[in-house]
């Protein structure tokens, strides 16, 4: 969905290269079709920035793919420079920022 402001004039900042279109949608397609194999399995994933999660795969959808940390069973969320999250926590990570996605055990 777009909305449009007529009244407004608009410099385009950012646009992707024709090509990347195509790569991005069939990237997504593959990452879909991977994570519905895989859902309800334990993994540990690697973020371009170097963070590192560990938890149960729950859903993917459009690029997003969400894991849940459990409580006090020794798996955590690591960010640099914060505390690591407990408490049954799902977090939302968008494939595009993705490096590794590892199945455990």
């Amino acid at each position: 969905m777009s909305v449009q402001y007529s009244s407004y004039q608009h410099q385009t900042l950012y646009q992707a290269e024709p090509h990347m279109s195509q790569t991005l949608h069939s990237a997504r397609e593959r990452f879909k079709q991977l994570c519905r194999q895989h859902v309800n399995k334990h993994v540990r994933i690697e973020t371009l920035d170097g963070d590192v999660f560990e938890g149960t795969l729950l859903h993917c959808d459009k690029g997003i793919v969400y894991i849940q940390i459990p409580q006090s069973s020794g798996h955590r969320a690591f960010i640099p420079g914060r505390p690591p999250f407990f408490n049954q926590t799902i977090l939302p990570l968008v494939l595009y920022e993705l490096l590794v996605i590892s199945l455990l055990a």
